[in-house]
């Protein structure tokens, strides 16, 4: 099947996907909120099963509960809303008040009297009018009357008026009973029969791998249990203090408001700004002065950020899994297919499908779309940085891993893998020579700028001997051998590729951070037309970078042609993609005295050569390795 084909497919399935949500709205909605209520509630159930109680027995107490008291909030909430509705009209005084005086602020209030003159000119205009068009108008209707008898009229009372009555009452009720009779059955159910639809999901998802689809489903379980149900405890402590807080300050129906804010809380960012409205509008309304609008703000903007920035924290962590995007995008979806009930369960909705898309191969998309984790890992978003020419964004993420990190932690973790993608993609041939040329000068310029950043971060002498102590030492000039006291005793050279040439200029930069004056040159130099230009008689040390893991006869010739123009010098091998076997092998076939595969191991050994005097030190970068380690 050609990949069109493919999207198409995809396409269409989404389409039928999204027909079917919207069309069986009225079917699926309570479904998704009986298994929504069912993972708040399997907590409880859990707990009272630990303690003996038998399932059928915990699952009816925990649901009838449940349930009782979401009917006594409902039941409280439409009492006080009906008790308001009556009190409406005295609040109108008030409110006239206070537009009165907002018309009148400003310039004398030369609006409000413009706006009077032009209301009295249209009154009377339209007054002349009215009468004018109302005289012919009278006597006809005089005429009219003398001519008309009255007509009797007689009131029989219906046989099927109380039927109808009846009726009348009770259609506007059977939608919500009906909706909630079905949110407890299926609530029962799913508690009742938890194994064996877990069963059935685990034969559908992957009988073929039991053990990993058994435990990934329990702890996608588990997970979302703890989050909706410290969701819940949350929300309801955050509304029952705006409650509390509302009836404090004088807003009337105070405990319909903090019900309110409780559930509009389940929204993210909007949910709490959401809840402020009506409680503001009636401080407005009620008020004659601003103090209980004040204090509303003040109410909801000081336990919002308690709430979101102290408290969730430290229960459910940072976030719900979700990325802040993919939060907008599901509360408009979900608000779209299923109105302000799809509002409220668009982040659990979202959530079930992030969590099964971590562990369900077929479902991952939804995890790479509406995930928290970033869509690409270090190394990638490195080199795609690298192709799109924003070192800016690359820098500011080299920052942040280094607070925590090493330069050359961020030079193996990061930077060497990002280079292994780019010649992965050379040797496939979508990577063409002007882009090598790119991502070459764009390391080069990057490795500086990110050393640049390390060295202001840790500016402070102590800090950066005591940072730098776990990873790699710092040495003074004092520190270095005779020999290595040279201008440029370091020379670091690309074996062929301009790939090859970036992994020099990063170890450059790391060791030139590090205490090492270091030279590189580009593999240019090693053509016969250029290496008689090649000074190497003050070089303690030379380095041939190779990023190339398919061309190890460029790697032979570098290293021929760097010995026979500077014997006295050591050789290292800087084999990026190799591993130890088969670096060991390459050093023994051109007779380097070591080797490196990472650029912490390639520092370490190099600043071994330049401080002590050690006979073997072919054996550097083993021991190198093994601290890194």
């Amino acid at each position: 099947m050609s990949r069109s084909s493919s999207t198409l497919n995809a396409m269409l399935i989404a389409v039928v996907i999204v027909a079917t949500l919207y069309l069986a709205r009225d079917v699926l909605l309570p479904i998704a909120l009986a298994c929504i209520l069912s993972f708040m509630l399997a907590p409880p159930v859990r707990m009272l099963q630990s303690h003996r109680v038998p399932r059928g027995l915990a699952v009816a107490a925990v649901v009838l509960l449940a349930f009782f008291v979401i009917f006594v909030l409902a039941s409280i909430m439409a009492r006080e809303v009906s008790r308001l509705a009556k009190d409406l009209p005295r609040y109108e005084t008030t409110i006239s008040a206070k537009i009165d005086r907002l018309q009148g602020l400003g310039a004398g209030g030369t609006m409000e009297r413009a706006q009077q003159v032009l209301t009295d000119l249209s009154r009377q205009l339209g007054t002349r009018e009215q009468k004018s068009a109302q005289e012919p108008l009278a006597q006809q209707s005089l005429a009219q009357q003398e001519e008309r008898a009255p007509i009797p009229v007689e009131v029989h009372e219906s046989k099927g008026a109380l039927l109808y009555v009846l009726g009348r009452l009770i259609n506007p009720l059977l939608g919500p009973l009906t909706t909630a009779a079905i949110i407890i059955v299926f609530v029962i159910f799913i508690l009742m029969m938890r194994e064996d639809l877990r069963d059935r999901v685990i034969r559908l998802a992957g009988s073929t791998d039991i053990p990993h689809t058994t435990a990934a489903i329990d702890d996608a379980a588990h997970r979302l249990s703890r989050l909706f149900l410290a969701q819940l405890l949350i929300n309801t402590a955050f509304g029952a203090l705006i409650g509390l807080g509302l009836f404090l300050i004088g807003i009337p129906s105070s405990f319909v408001w903090g019900v309110l804010a409780g559930i509009l809380r389940f929204i993210p960012f909007i949910g709490s700004i959401l809840g402020l409205i009506f409680p503001l509008v009636l401080a407005i309304s009620v008020d004659p002065g601003w103090s209980m609008v004040t204090w509303t703000v003040v109410l909801f903007l000081g336990l919002e950020v308690v709430t979101s920035q102290l408290i969730e924290p430290v229960i459910q962590g940072h976030s719900t899994g979700l990325s802040p995007v993919a939060v907008v995008v599901a509360a408009t979806f979900w608000a779209w297919l299923w109105g302000p009930v799809g509002l409220v369960l668009a982040v659990p909705l979202t959530v079930v499908l992030v969590v099964l898309g971590r562990h369900v191969d077929a479902l991952k998309f939804f995890d790479v779309l509406f995930g928290d984790k970033p869509a690409l890992s270090e190394a990638e978003g490195f080199y795609q940085r690298m192709l799109a020419r924003d070192p800016i964004e690359a820098i500011e993420h080299a920052k942040s891993y280094m607070a925590k990190h090493s330069l050359a932690a961020y030079c193996d973790d990061v930077v060497r893998p990002a280079l292994m993608l780019a010649q992965k993609d050379a040797e496939r041939g979508v990577l063409e020579d002007d882009k090598k040329i790119h991502v070459r000068e764009a390391v080069q310029s990057l490795s500086s700028d990110i050393a640049h950043e390390h060295r202001l971060a840790h500016k402070e002498a102590d800090t950066l001997t005591r940072t730098s102590a776990a990873t790699l030492p710092i040495v003074a000039a004092e520190q270095l051998l005779p020999s290595w006291r040279a201008a440029k005793p370091l020379l670091v050279i690309g074996a062929h590729t301009e790939l090859d040439q970036a992994a020099a200029a990063v170890l450059a930069t790391l060791l030139e951070t590090h205490g090492i004056p270091t030279r590189v040159e580009h593999t240019d130099m090693l053509t016969a037309c250029n290496i008689a230009d090649l000074d190497l008689s003050d070089v303690a040390l030379m380095c041939v970078s190779s990023v190339d893991t398919k061309a190890p006869a460029h790697i032979h010739f570098a290293s021929r042609r760097l010995k026979s123009r500077a014997p006295h010098a050591k050789l290292l091998l800087g084999l990026w993609s190799k591993d130890d076997k088969a670096g060991t092998e390459l050093k023994n076939a051109v007779g380097a005295d070591s080797f490196a595969c990472t650029f912490h191991e390639a520092a370490a050994a190099i600043l071994r050569a330049a401080t002590t005097n050690e006979e073997h030190w072919t054996t550097a970068s083993t021991k190198a390795s093994a601290a890194h380690a």
